[in-house]
C-alpha cells in the first residue's frame, strides 16, 4: 500500500468542463474498481445550461417550483368558495389587529396571536411592548395565512402543496420584523446602550464571514479545533486503505476488552470524527472507556476523478472491506456494527445482502438517525423530485461531484429561521458572536459527493424507495431486509430534519428481528452526540421482540417510560450482555501497517 500524499488537483477532467481546484491524493495500490469510459453524455448543451442555471438558483430547479405554483394557483383559481372562505380570514384578522392597535395602550400583549413554543424570534419582554408586539402578531397572522391559503387545496398534490408551502415559508421568514434593526425591540436597545457600536461590531461579522465565505479558511474561532489535536484526537491507528476509505483501530484504554470489536460506518456526507470531537463528546473514546474494541471507518472525499464511483461501492470497498480486515485482526469473531445517517442506510443493506448470502459475521447492528424508507424523509422530500433529480444530475455533471455549498444550503434551508435568520440578527444587527463549539467545527468540514453515486442514491432510494419495496440489488440480485435477523438497536431524535424518527422507526415492520427503539431529545447531531456527563438529555426505550405484534409510532411514543440523561450507557449495556466475557485486548492491524499513519489518518483531511 502506498502512502497517500496531499497535492493540489487542477487538471481538468477528460471530456467534461472545467472543474474547480479540488484537493486530491494519490491512489493506493487497493483503488477503486476499473471502469468502461462512460458514454457520451445526451444533450451535453442542455446539461450544461442547467449547470449554469443552477449557480443562480442554489441548485434548486426553478422548473420544479413553477410546476408546484402552477398545481397549486390553478386548482385555487378554480375553487370560488375556498377563496371566499380566505377572504373572511384576511378581513377577519385585519379587524382584530385593528382593534389591537386602538387599544394598543390597554391590550395584554399576544391577545390575537401568539408564537409557536419552539418560535424563538420573538421571546423576551421587549417584543410584549407597542408597537412592537403589534409588528409580531401582524407578521404572525401573516404567516398563519398563508399556510393555510397553501394547505388543504382540493386536488393538488402533496408533493406541491409542500413545495409550495415551504417555499412561502421561506420568504415570509426573510420578513420578519425580528430581521430588520428599526422593528427588532432588542437591536434597539443594544443601540442605545452601546451608542451604536453594535452596528459596528455586526458590519466587522459581516465582513469577516464574506471573506471567509470566499476563501478556505475556517470560520471564526474554529481555529482551535484542530483535526488529529482537539478534535479526533482518540489515539488509534489506520490498519487498512484503498481507494475509498480508511480503517482506524483505536488504542484500548482498559486493561481488558470486550471480545466482540465495534465498527463504526459513518455516512460520508460528513467527516466521520462527528463520532470523535473533542475528548469530552467522543463517542469512541466512551466506548474504549467502556472495554471495547472500536474500529471507524474514515471515507475519503472524492475529487472529479470519482465521478464514476458507484453506491455499492462504498459498501464492497467500505463496509464489506473492513470486516475483511476485521475479520484478519480478530480471526472468527462477530462484529457490534454501527451506521450513522446514509452510513447506516449502507450499512443496513450490507447486513440485508451478507443475510442473503449465509454471511453471519455481524452480532448485532445499531443504526443512529438513519432511515431505510424514504416515503416520509421529512422536508428533504422537497428536493427531491423528477425535475429536481435531473436538475442536481447536470449540476453534478460538469464538475464530477456535488459540492459542499449546495449540501450546506439544503440544510440550512430546512432550518433557516435557526441557522439563517437568527444568525443574522444576532451576528450582523446584535454585533455578537457565537462562542464556537466543536459540533459546528465538524459541521463546516464538509465534504463532496460523487455523480453516480448520489445520483443512484437519490433516484433508487428516495425517488422510487427500492430498498423498503424488495426492488433494491447487490452484485445483480435482490436483497430484502427481512432477512435480517441479528438483534438491533435503532435511534430517531425527536426534532430531525434530516431522518425524521418516524420515518426511522419503519424498521420495526421492515426486518425480522428484536429492535429496541430509543427516541432521544435533540436534533440529527445534537441528539447522536449527547454524553453522559452533558445535562439536559433524554430519552424513551422500549424492546420489540422479533415475534411480537406491530405498535405504531404514536402508540410507541405512549407507551415508551422517559428516562433522563444520555442514551449512551443504555446502548453500552445493550452491547455488553450480547458480547462475550473481556479478554486481552488484541493486535493493532494484521502485520504490514507501517506504512500506515496513525490515527485520524491522512483522508480525513482532504
Amino acid at each position: 500500500m502506498s502512502v497517500v500524499q496531499l497535492v493540489p488537483r487542477t487538471e481538468e477532467p477528460a471530456g467534461h468542463p472545467s472543474a474547480d481546484p479540488v484537493v486530491s491524493v494519490d491512489r493506493p495500490t487497493e483503488s477503486l474498481p476499473a471502469r468502461p469510459a462512460p458514454p457520451s453524455e445526451p444533450y451535453p448543451l442542455d446539461r450544461a445550461f442547467h449547470a449554469s442555471l443552477a449557480r443562480f438558483t442554489g441548485g434548486i430547479s426553478p422548473l420544479a417550483l413553477s410546476l408546484a405554483w402552477l398545481d397549486w394557483s390553478s386548482h385555487l383559481a378554480a375553487a370560488p368558495q375556498r377563496q371566499m372562505e380566505m377572504s373572511r380570514k384576511a378581513v377577519r384578522d385585519m379587524g382584530r389587529l385593528l382593534e389591537s392597535v386602538a387599544h394598543a395602550p390597554t391590550q395584554k400583549p399576544w391577545s390575537v396571536i401568539e408564537p409557536q413554543e419552539r418560535d424563538r424570534r420573538f421571546r423576551g419582554a421587549q417584543w410584549e411592548a407597542p408597537p412592537f408586539n403589534l409588528f409580531a402578531q401582524a407578521f404572525l397572522l401573516t404567516e398563519r395565512w398563508w399556510h393555510d391559503a397553501t394547505t388543504g387545496v382540493r386536488g393538488v398534490s402533496p408533493a406541491n402543496e409542500a413545495i409550495v408551502e415551504f417555499s412561502m415559508r421561506q420568504m415570509l421568514d426573510m420578513l420578519a420584523p425580528s430581521n430588520f434593526a428599526a422593528t427588532n425591540p432588542l437591536v434597539l436597545e443594544k443601540a442605545l446602550q452601546s451608542g451604536g457600536e453594535n452596528f459596528v461590531f455586526g458590519w466587522q461579522n459581516w465582513y469577516s464571514d464574506l471573506v471567509r465565505l470566499h476563501s478556505t479558511a475556517k470560520p471564526a474561532g474554529d481555529e482551535q479545533f484542530v483535526v488529529g489535536k482537539t478534535v479526533a484526537a482518540s489515539p488509534g491507528k489506520v490498519v487498512y486503505r484503498n481507494g475509498l476509505m480508511e480503517l482506524i483501530q483505536y488504542h484500548p484504554t482498559t486493561a481488558q476488552v470486550r471480545p466482540e470489536p465495534i465498527l463504526i460506518v459513518p455516512a460520508w456526507i460528513m467527516k466521520y470524527y462527528i463520532l470523535d470531537l473533542s475528548p469530552q463528546n467522543s463517542l469512541v473514546r466512551y466506548l474504549t472507556g467502556q472495554g471495547f474494541t472500536v474500529f471507524a471507518i474514515s471515507w475519503r472525499n472524492p475529487d472529479a476523478q470519482d465521478r464514476d464511483v458507484a453506491f455499492d461501492d462504498y459498501g464492497k470497498l467500505g463496509v464489506m472491506a473492513a470486516l475483511d480486515m476485521i475479520g484478519r485482526i480478530l480471526p472468527d469473531r462477530k462484529v457490534h456494527a454501527l451506521g450513522y445517517c446514509l452510513g447506516g442506510t449502507l450499512l443496513s443493506i450490507a447486513a440485508a445482502a451478507m443475510a442473503r448470502d449465509g454471511d453471519k459475521r455481524l452480532d448485532t447492528i445499531t443504526l443512529l438517525a438513519a432511515q431505510t424508507d424514504f416515503t416520509e424523509a421529512g422536508e428533504l422530500t422537497l428536493f427531491v423530485n423528477e425535475s429536481q433529480v435531473a436538475f442536481l444530475e447536470d449540476m453534478m455533471w460538469q464538475h464530477g461531484y456535488l459540492d459542499t455549498t449546495q449540501m450546506a444550503g439544503a440544510f440550512q434551508l430546512l432550518r433557516s429561521n435557526e441557522l439563517i435568520w437568527s444568525r443574522l440578527s444576532h451576528d450582523y444587527l446584535m454585533g455578537e458572536s457565537t462562542a464556537p463549539i466543536d459540533l459546528m467545527a465538524w459541521n463546516a468540514d464538509a465534504t463532496r459527493l460523487p455523480y453516480r453515486m448520489h445520483s443512484e442514491y437519490l433516484r433508487k432510494l428516495f425517488l422510487h424507495n427500492d430498498l423498503a419495496e424488495g426492488r433494491y440489488r447487490v452484485e445483480d440480485r435482490s436483497i430484502s431486509l427481512s432477512d435480517i435477523h441479528a438483534p438491533m438497536f435503532v435511534v430517531g431524535t425527536l426534532a430531525d430534519h434530516v431522518a425524521p424518527w418516524r420515518s426511522v422507526y419503519k424498521i420495526h415492520y421492515q426486518v425480522d428481528a428484536d429492535v429496541t427503539f430509543v427516541l432521544t431529545s435533540g436534533g440529527h447531531n445534537a441528539g447522536v452526540v449527547a454524553p453522559p456527563d452533558q445535562p439536559g438529555h433524554s430519552y424513551q426505550v422500549l424492546i420489540k421482540a422479533a415475534d411480537a405484534p406491530y405498535v405504531g409510532p404514536d402508540e410507541w411514543l405512549k407507551q415508551a417510560p422517559r428516562l433522563e440523561g444520555s442514551w449512551w450507557p443504555e446502548w453500552a449495556g445493550w452491547l455488553a450482555a450480547r458480547s462475550g466475557a473481556p479478554c486481552d485486548p488484541p493486535q493493532i492491524g494484521a502485520g504490514g501497517v507501517d506504512g500506515l499513519p496513525d490515527a485520524p489518518g491522512d483522508y480525513v483531511h482532504n
